[in-house]
């Protein structure tokens, strides 16, 4: 698998894949009807509760592995079963390679299994001087293409029907139609039972193995899996050792989880147990001879790792891709290494290396729909910034953007004051508002978009004028501006004023509040993040509620201070108190819609990342803008990101354009005359 290590190649090679229109299309109707299928897929169960076991269970086992390890080795050689450990993937090659060269093995069928992606198991067989055949038809036809998958599950999803053709005419020397699907399926089953019938060994992953039976599970759609276990005299399963479990109800649990998950089934074609050594026709002996080879190639280490040891939990669903707006752009081979969607991003470091890691990493847009779907409860979005962060301190000095960050966060002030001077500067480039034409050097993948210009006077220098003494008030609330609110879009300040002043609210707003942090946290800047953070709690003060009007502000202030500070009972009081607006109104204030005016403009909504997954609000902004008299019309994938990302659309620009288009298009079908949103990031 070839990956870009450096940041300009990785640029050309996202070009190439936004240029690719099939691409693009194909995994943009998959991911929308993908979260319908899953919706339904997961009507009547309690997902929260399922993650919740999961995780449990999973996190439970890291601690035991080497016990789990070798409860199951004493189970499965008692069933006649084999048992090999390899430290690495270069060992756990050798190992079924000379199991191959002592049975006499010529010809190999394989199975689905992204261990053996991880491996590059096919390459050193093929090396040894055996044949291999994948037996999974995404599989097969990725293999004759001599590429590797592009989704964990749908490792061809990226080809087209003519592709296929293509391939296919070139494999049989016959002329194929794309057209004729039945014919071209009737050319693969063919190949591939004579592979079956052929075959001398069979080779599989496991999604479980389960210690104390020593039975291994393997989930999937097409027979092959089943074919590729039972034909063959010999069969070797290759299994990380993070898909040990101590029982059948662990491996039942994720069950419930990994087909609806991955494919919006409520149950995969097959599910196939194994217990030992079963009878086979082929073998001499009348038995098959079964080796299972469980692979380490990290993740003992990983295991002990406070921070990263969650990644472990992985069932393998490929739902952090399906859910990904820049998977859904860009495709898995240039999204991913072996490993694809946001825990390939992870992964690939620890697996793989920096160098395969050191580009991809750094195409995260914190959007949070990967963490929101993991069915093992894992922060992908969090660890991804990690790993990011770990890729970084390898340079000689920090880049000179984040130094620059670093620096004017700290020093609010000095960032204050720059603020305002940035009024005067913008004035040559500045028109109602926007700043509508933008330096040359930002024009060229910059052109889609105008930048919101800093308003003359800011919030926070209005306060004096603004501020109302409410006599006998029903709530005292400080308001967090945020950067955008204090300096962009003070208006926006002032009508919460003016709104919660009918309801009896006394609004404060503590001056000595500077920037949430989330920038440094994007930029890594992580020391700086928490110097941020002990600044704004102590300038909020007593109050019963902090409001923000900025949803990436508010997701940063209560979910992840936890991460950046220690939880005391002081840190606490402050997250448990951040609220946003929509819901202050609707579930604080509880307004109705005796208390506004019939509106007759019809309103779209798109729903901000961090307000929907990191603050998990959802209904209130909806039923808010209804109960506040407008006609609301649901858009498509209305909580899918806008592309913003904060520096991210610096960053990846010609991402941030699509994401934003198909959203605007979207838009653009409901025929509403406005847009609303709660975060000014994404105006």
């Amino acid at each position: 698998m070839e990956t870009a290590q450096d940041v300009k190649s990785y640029k050309k090679k996202i070009r190439e894949s936004l240029e690719n229109k099939f691409l693009r299309t194909t995994l943009d109707n998959f991911g929308s009807a993908y979260k319908v299928s899953r919706a339904k897929a997961f009507e009547g169960f309690d997902f929260e509760e399922i993650r919740h076991n999961i995780a449990t269970a999973k996190e439970s086992a890291l601690p035991q592995l080497a016990e789990l390890l070798e409860t199951f080795k004493i189970n499965a050689e008692k069933a006649g079963i084999t048992v090999h450990f390899a430290e690495d993937a270069e060992q756990a090659n050798a190992i079924i390679a000379k199991i191959a060269t002592d049975n006499g093995v010529k010809n190999i069928v394989k199975s689905k299994s992204m261990t053996a992606e991880e491996t590059f198991l096919n390459d050193h067989l093929e090396k040894e001087g055996f044949k291999v055949t994948e037996t999974d038809l995404g599989e097969w036809i990725i293999q004759l293409r001599h590429e590797g998958p592009s989704h964990m599950v749908m490792p061809a999803i990226h080809l087209s029907r003519s592709q296929v053709a293509e391939l296919f005419t070139t494999v049989t020397g016959k002329p194929q139609n794309p057209d004729d699907i039945n014919a071209m399926v009737k050319i693969a089953r063919h190949t591939l039972r004579q592979a079956f019938l052929e075959a001398d060994m069979g080779i599989s992953g496991a999604n479980f193995a389960i210690a104390e039976t020593a039975t291994i599970g393997i989930v999937s759609n097409e027979g092959n899996a089943r074919l590729t276990t039972t034909l063959p005299r010999v069969h070797v399963a290759l299994i990380g050792i993070d898909k040990l479990v101590p029982d059948l109800t662990t491996a039942l649990n994720i069950l419930k989880a990994l087909p609806r998950n991955a494919t919006g089934q409520a149950i995969s074609t097959y599910v196939t147990w194994i217990t030992g050594a079963n009878e086979c026709g082929s073998a001499p002996s009348g038995k098959k001879e079964m080796h299972i080879v469980f692979l380490d190639n990290g993740r003992s280490e990983l295991a002990k790792d406070p921070i990263f040891s969650e990644a472990l939990r992985c069932i393998r669903c490929g739902a952090c891709a399906n859910v990904c707006p820049i998977y859904r752009l860009l495709g898995g081979h240039t999204y991913g290494h072996v490993y694809i969607g946001a825990i390939g991003l992870i992964l690939t470091y620890f697996y793989h290396g920096r160098q395969n890691a050191n580009a991809i990493v750094r195409n995260c847009i914190n959007c949070q729909s990967c963490k929101a779907v993991c069915p093992a409860g894992i922060d992908l979005p969090h660890l991804v910034k990690k790993v990011h962060q770990a890729v970084l301190s390898y340079q000689q000095e920090r880049p000179a953007k984040n130094r620059l960050l670093s620096i004017l966060l700290k020093n609010r002030k000095l960032f204050h004051f720059l603020l305002r001077r940035a009024y005067l500067m913008q004035k040559p480039i500045a028109e109602d508002g926007f700043i509508r034409h933008l330096p040359m050097f930002f024009f060229k993948e910059h052109d889609f978009r105008s930048l919101p210009a800093i308003t003359k006077t800011p919030f926070r220098d209005q306060w004096k004028s603004l501020r109302r003494e409410i006599p006998n008030p029903k709530y005292r609330v400080a308001l967090f501006g945020g950067c955008a609110m204090d300096f962009v879009y003070p208006e926006h300040g002032k009508a919460l004023i003016n709104l919660l002043e009918k309801h009896q609210v006394q609004v404060e707003y503590p001056m000595e509040q500077t920037c949430c942090g989330l920038p440094a946290m994007m930029a890594t800047e992580e020391e700086t993040a928490k110097d941020v953070a002990i600044q704004n709690i102590k300038a909020m003060g007593d109050f019963d509620y902090i409001i923000t009007l900025c949803a990436s502000c508010g997701s940063h202030l209560k979910e992840n201070y936890p991460k950046l500070l220690p939880r005391t009972a002081e840190l606490k009081a402050f997250t448990d108190k951040v609220i946003d607006f929509s819901s202050f109104m609707m579930n604080v204030l509880k307004v109705s819609a005796d208390e506004f005016p019939k509106h007759t403009e019809k309103v779209a909504y798109h729903s901000p990342c961090h307000l929907c997954r990191g603050l998990k609000v959802v209904d209130e902004p909806r039923k808010l803008i209804s109960i506040a008299g407008y006609e609301y019309l649901p858009s498509t994938d209305e909580d899918v990101c806008c592309g913003f990302g904060g520096s991210y659309s610096v960053d990846f620009p010609e991402i941030s354009k699509e994401i934003l288009a198909k959203k605007l298009e979207n838009v653009e079908k409901t025929g509403a005359d406005i847009l609303v949103t709660d975060c000014p990031g994404c105006v």
